[in-house]
């Protein structure tokens, strides 16, 4: 009879042990998949939703003086500027809370739209140099600086920031699709998608 009983004592603690070591696991587990969809949310990282093209033309002009302003140098140029703007959402700025309980992920803190890059192609006419007032290498790189500012000024009119806050709700649901492939869910119900000055791009 003690024989018997010590063999189900045994039984009962190795069960227990062996739930024990599961649960430890499982937590272990779940845990580690919060964590990769955190990194893998991240990872997407610039995620363009609008796409503007731009065709301007830029005059540019720059005076010299010299001999006490006796004398002047002008060069100048007309510059046809075409330009490609890229907006949508920096995902590395989106605030993220794991409930690893509910294998849920809670959306705190959504960005506004910004300008994610200016792709510039100038090309020149009308150019001409001064007497001591040349062209140099960095006047192209300036010009090139200048041209792209201007393409940056003309977003905030271009009405491209707004298409982008309409398409917000797409690249939520592009995360949605994200948390779901290992079985989470993605819980955005308290999220406010306000609207805010335009964010500037980083030079």
């Amino acid at each position: 009879m003690e024989v018997f009983l010590a063999i189900i004592i045994t039984i009962l603690v190795t069960l227990g042990v062996v739930t024990i070591l599961k649960s430890i696991k499982k937590k272990q587990l779940v845990n580690s998949q919060s964590t990769i969809l955190l990194d893998k949310i991240k990872k997407v990282c610039k995620f363009i939703t609008v796409e503007g093209d731009f065709a301007e033309i830029y005059h540019y002009e720059d005076v010299k003086e010299r001999f006490l302003k006796l004398v002047s140098s002008k060069k100048k140029a007309l510059v046809v500027i075409n330009a490609k703007a890229h907006i949508g959402y920096d995902l590395s700025k989106i605030e993220l809370q794991a409930d690893t309980d509910k294998k849920k992920i809670i959306l705190k803190h959504f960005p506004q739209p910004e300008v994610l890059s200016i792709e510039t192609n100038l090309n020149y006419y009308d150019k001409s140099d001064g007497l001591f007032n040349r062209f140099e290498a960095n006047d192209l790189t300036g010009l090139h600086n200048e041209a792209k500012q201007h393409i940056q000024d003309k977003i905030p009119e271009s009405g491209l920031i707004q298409v982008a806050q309409k398409e917000a709700l797409e690249t939520i649901l592009l995360i949605e699709t994200i948390v779901e492939t290992i079985g989470w869910k993605l819980d955005y119900s308290a999220l406010e998608i306000g609207t805010t000055e335009t964010p500037k791009l980083k030079s």
